[in-house]
């Protein structure tokens, strides 16, 4: 792997203009696709395997042209204080406004307040109910214009109106504060280069690397079903992991030079060694990535393909692109330690003039590196106190999708449903609709109303509509309004009751019945993503681990990095909870709305905490094994590593917390915990796990840290990731025309 990759660095440093012009010219191909593309449709959020998907299947089938998937608006109206809708005037110009409804072109129905029995109980609340052929996301811009047109016009006679419901359904902004996460990642790679151009190319090549997989999502979003937030998070993940990648190349490629090498051989070198880290980090990213299509969601499974695609182009970039900047930049770019000169030392990092002559001053990662080792068990105790303590919150995680109750308060969508929980209850926003099956009955009529009345018991429920059967009279749909609020656990309850209840129903008249509609469809998919944790963390993670085997060639290292992963994401998990579900700091977050976190949090943080996690785990102790494999003593190793390598990792983390960070001013409130739950995520598991945690166990463990059995010793590939084979090379004094033409052939 390493001479592999030696060989591939020194060819794009020498053909620069050619690698340059090859990614120059994927990014103009991207870009053009993306231009040219047709706008993104709907993408279609199916569940395969539950029943409330089975229902809406059903229900497209046995209701033909009811556009069940079609966009919804409810418009909802108060009167002025004092009045009531059922006033002639309030009256008339609802009826206006249901008119001027009607009259659109993708318009299915509009149901009137006034004959819909849609007027809350105290006459000061009415809804008007639109249906549209289309799904919110293909609805025309003329149609949402004529829709705010009407609201306008009824606002400007004295009511109150709002709009929920998915016709006005947005693209989510991130707002300004990614700039800011890319501001500060640019600040601390200049402090970590001390050189404005070693600083620009991990940036730079991010960048490229980002427009190339937005890009091409963009132009296959149409086509792919691909929803708005699936580019948010692949811009989230390439640029935290793009910017990382060059990092360590970049760093490596000063160190190299530092050793007094050759530019070119320099470089062909940092892409052998910190290369080979990447490109095993990026794998480990990968899997985690593409693993999520085991919990049979298609919109994870794209949003999971998609970043794992971004990902590789990152890795790619940061094999040959970054060389080939390299060699552009000539002496811009300084060895190791040039910057030292304006601060009093030399080049070679020796000490100031002021200073004892000797030893230069060990840096900061090594005096702590020391430390650990020096008291490696009371290190390890308050690491793993301290995490356990931040993930006590985690013990109280409710699961749920967000709603237009969890809206900004500034949203018209928040606005009405707080309206309609005032007119007509909590439930209301989140009305389940029961499908009966009765095309096996032989009395479907009878069914319906057993089904009708046997809802009508059970607690919980506040109405419940007469059954509407089809054309074919083979099946009905009923509406039931619960006393709850959609995201609650006693509408969780209502449902599993209907559906207990169903069971007994279709063993007595052998109709079916099938519970969906939003809210159910909420429930079943934070069901089957629990269902999916096992499996998904049994897969990422033992692949990871015989990954890591091969890399590390020890068992306890990558048993040591998986526990270590499953104590930072559980504490994430708690801060996470603390944040959205407590209310913790929510201000400071811009959190408007606490509630149950999103059902899709959880896994999703284990698939991509985890391939990150590996990514410094990978940096940090190929360094550590590179040092153990060329003689030095395991607990002089773990020091030596941390020596050239926790500068780098650091400075890592902060630009990956900065980036991720920046997604939290996001307007989409998945966005937004997905941006905070990363970002506290690295910091635990960069600076306590991997900072502390894991020098204490290698402390501890010794020499049986890199113990492997012999015949699996023999049985594994020799990946080479510490270079061995190039000091190897070295030692047999092959001089810079030997290694040319080595790389020739």
């Amino acid at each position: 792997m390493a001479t592999f990759l030696y060989k591939l660095g020194r060819l794009a440093f020498r053909r620069r203009h050619f690698v340059a012009l090859i990614w120059v010219a994927l990014l103009t191909l991207a870009g053009v696709g993306a231009a040219s593309a047709p706008p993104a449709g709907n993408s279609s959020f199916s569940i395969p395997g539950t029943e409330a998907q089975k229902a809406f299947d059903l229900l497209e089938q046995r209701f033909p042209g009811a556009s069940a998937d079609g966009a919804t608006a409810r418009v909802v109206f108060k009167a002025p204080s004092g009045e009531k809708m059922t006033d002639a005037g309030n009256k008339a110009t609802v009826e206006k406004t249901v008119d001027e409804l009607a009259d659109g072109s993708e318009v299915a129905s509009v149901a009137d307040p006034y004959t819909g029995n849609a007027v809350s109980k105290d006459g000061t609340i009415a809804y008007a109910s639109v249906k549209y052929d289309v799904s919110g996301m293909e609805l025309e811009e003329s149609t949402k214009d004529a829709l705010e047109d009407a609201v306008q016009q009824a606002r400007d006679a004295g009511l109150t109106v709002e709009i929920g419901g998915d016709a006005l359904q947005a693209v989510p902004e991130t707002g300004a504060t990614e700039v800011i996460g890319i501001a500060v990642a640019a600040v601390v790679l200049v402090i970590t280069f001390g050189s404005l151009v070693a600083a620009g190319l991990p940036l730079l090549t991010a960048l490229i690397g980002v427009g190339i997989g937005v890009s091409s999502i963009t132009a296959l979003a149409s086509a792919l079903e691909l929803g708005s937030t699936t580019s948010i998070l692949a811009m989230m993940i390439g640029l935290a992991v793009g910017i990382d990648y060059a990092l360590f190349i970049v760093s490596r490629y000063r160190a190299e030079l530092a050793e007094g090498r050759e530019r070119e051989e320099a470089a062909g070198r940092a892409v052998g060694t910190a290369g080979s880290a990447v490109v095993f980090a990026g794998l480990t990213v990968v899997i985690a990535l593409v693993g999520l299509a085991v919990v049979n969601i298609p919109m994870l499974t794209k949003m999971g393909i998609a970043a794992a695609g971004t990902v590789a182009i990152a890795v790619l970039i940061a094999l040959t692109m970054i060389p080939a900047l390299l060699g552009y930049a000539g002496r811009r770019v300084k060895p190791a330690g040039a910057k030292g000169k304006r601060l009093g030392r030399s080049r070679k990092g020796e000490p100031k003039q002021d200073q004892p002559a000797g030893q230069p001053k060990a840096n900061l990662g090594t005096r702590w590196a020391s430390f650990v080792v020096r008291r490696p068990l009371a290190v390890l105790l308050l690491g793993v106190i301290g995490l356990g303590a931040a993930a006590v919150p985690a013990a109280s995680l409710e699961l749920g999708l967000p709603d237009d109750g969890s809206q900004p308060t500034s949203t018209t969508q928040r606005r009405a449903y707080d309206l309609l929980s005032e007119g007509f209850g909590p439930g209301f926003n989140g009305p389940l609709m029961v499908v009966v099956d009765a095309k096996g009955s032989d009395a479907p009529k009878d069914a319906f109303t057993d089904v009708e009345q046997r809802i009508k018991g059970l607690d919980g429920v506040v109405a419940v509509t007469p059954p509407a059967p089809n054309k074919g009279g083979d099946t009905a749909t009923i509406t039931v309004v619960p006393d709850s609020k959609p995201s609650s656990v006693q509408t969780e309850d209502l449902v599993h009751a209907i559906r207990d209840a169903g069971g007994d129903i279709e063993a007595k008249t052998g109709a079916e019945t099938l519970v969906t509609g939003s809210t159910a469809m909420n429930i079943d998919v934070s069901q089957k993503l629990n269902d999916a944790l096992v499996p998904y963390l049994v897969l990422v993670v033992g692949l990871a681990f015989l990954l890591l085997i091969v890399v590390f060639r020890s068992i306890l290292v990558p048993l040591k990095a998986a526990l270590g992963f499953l104590l930072s994401v559980m504490a994430a998990l708690g801060a996470v909870v603390a944040v959205f579900q407590w209310g913790w700091l929510s201000g400071l977050m811009g959190v408007e709305e606490t509630g149950p976190v999103m059902s899709m949090m959880p896994i999703f943080m284990v698939g991509v905490v985890f391939g990150l996690a590996m990514d410094y785990e990978v940096f940090l102790v190929t360094r550590m094994r590179e040092a153990y494999v060329h003689g030095e003593k395991p607990n002089q190793a773990v020091v030596t590593g941390f020596k050239h390598g926790a500068r780098v990792v650091t400075a890592a983390a902060v630009i990956m917390m900065a980036v991720f960070a920046g997604f939290i001013g996001s307007s989409e409130s998945m966005v937004k915990m997905i941006g905070f739950g990363l970002a506290i995520a690295v910091f635990f598991d960069a600076f306590v796990v991997r900072m502390a945690i894991v020098p204490a166990v290698l402390a501890l463990l010794g020499k049986k840290a890199w113990w492997l059995p012999k015949w699996l010793d023999r049985a594994l590939p020799n990946v080479d990731v510490e270079g061995e084979g190039l000091r190897t090379a070295a030692e047999r004094g092959t001089g810079p025309d030997e290694d040319r033409e080595l790389v020739r052939t």
